[in-house]
């Protein structure tokens, strides 16, 4: 009985997730990377929390890349779901190796009800090809459906970093991977570093389903991100970096004997 209400549970939470990504309405996520940072996107009013993989191998001691080990990697999504009420979307790079069953066992061990999978190779950067990322996708769908659980499968295109050839052969190529990863069951694409606003513009367009675009300098602002069609804003590791460098500051302030907190 409580397997079967805790798969209720993680599917209430996946459709309560989906349902978030409306085109020209986006749900923004400011990525956290532990307890305390996903209590802060919660408190803040943020319906989803994400994890940031680059962020939590931060953290943990370790580089982004597939560095950190899985089970760390697990625990530390499984600390997050653990103090929100919010469903939880979690950055897992490639899978760290493990077959789409075992996958998606783990996310829901953890508690998590999406997760981001990525089709390059963190280690070289080298593009894998579209047909077996789309036969990956397929097979961690059907595991879900099998498990009797749900997952939200945000399917990352990363053409704009690492695919070769002209900027239109790229725009080119990642509108051929979406629409591949979107039938073999993918909820959202998330063309990662794309900025330009026609491009962003042309992938909503013509994708034909969700778009996820990255949060970063010289990206459109939200609103401009809403009016081109995206249905889902990440920040990525974007807010760490930013903490980082504020504490980085403050233990300056404190080197030079100065005093770190400004006046109220």
């Amino acid at each position: 009985m409580a397997e079967i209400h805790e798969k209720t549970a993680i599917r209430d939470r996946a459709m309560t997730l989906r349902a978030l990504h409306v085109p020209g309405d986006p749900v923004v996520l400011p990525n956290a990377w532990d307890a305390a940072s996903a209590r802060a996107v919660e408190a803040a009013g943020f319906p989803a929390v994400a994890t940031s993989s680059a962020a939590v191998a931060a953290v943990l001691g370790y580089e982004d890349g597939q560095d950190t080990p899985v089970d760390e990697m697990f625990a530390a999504v499984a600390r997050i779901t653990r103090v929100v009420a919010v469903p939880v979307t979690a950055d897992v790079e490639r899978g760290y190796g493990l077959e789409p069953a075992e996958l998606v066992e783990r996310l829901a061990a953890a508690g998590a009800v999406g997760c981001n999978l990525e089709d390059s190779d963190p280690a070289t950067g080298t593009m894998i090809d579209a047909a077996e990322q789309a036969d990956f996708l397929a097979a961690v769908r059907a595991a879900a459906a099998k498990a009797g659980t749900d997952l939200v499968i945000n399917a990352r295109v990363d053409t704009f970093i690492h695919g070769a050839g002209t900027p239109g052969e790229r725009l080119a190529e990642a509108l051929d991977r979406a629409g591949r990863y979107l039938d073999a069951g993918a909820d959202c694409v998330y063309p990662i570093l794309a900025s330009d606003p026609e491009v962003i513009g042309t992938l909503a367009r013509e994708i034909g389903g969700p778009i996820n675009v990255l949060m970063w300098p010289g990206v459109p602002s939200i609103r401009d991100l809403a009016a081109l069609g995206v249905a889902r804003v990440s920040l990525g590791s974007g807010i760490h970096r930013a903490t980082q460098a504020f504490t980085a500051g403050m233990l300056d302030t404190i080197a030079r004997g100065d005093d770190p907190f400004p006046p109220a």
